[in-house]
């Protein structure tokens, strides 16, 4: 059985495109959903950001470049092609000399 809806068509997305069209880097974009989550593209860049901690597991998926995070006081690099879990409830932050092209996905409650 099929059923209609009245849901947007596929997608194709240039990840490095959006981007780097994005104003600032580390403000992601909601490229749209699967389901409940989010599936976000942002731009990274070499300055350290805080740490910051959610109440939700992220997938982080570098494309291009490399992120580096500290998590728990180890030094975690990700590089392209590579995901990472944070898991909900631990601090992690960013380290200086990440760089590139960053996909999360996330199912904020």
């Amino acid at each position: 059985m099929v059923l209609l809806t009245d849901e947007a068509p596929m997608s194709l997305f240039d990840l490095a495109a959006l981007a780097s069209d994005l104003p600032e880097a580390w403000r992601s974009s909601v490229l749209g959903h699967v389901g409940p989550a989010n599936i976000k593209v942002l731009r990274m860049d070499p300055r350290t950001i805080d740490d910051e901690v959610h109440d939700y597991h992220e997938g982080l998926l570098v494309i291009a470049g490399q992120l580096r995070l500290e998590v728990k006081g180890e030094e975690i690099t990700i590089n392209a092609g590579q995901l990472y879990q944070a898991t909900a409830g631990v601090p992690h932050r960013v380290l200086a000399g990440s760089h590139g092209t960053l996909v999360i996905v996330d199912l904020p409650e």
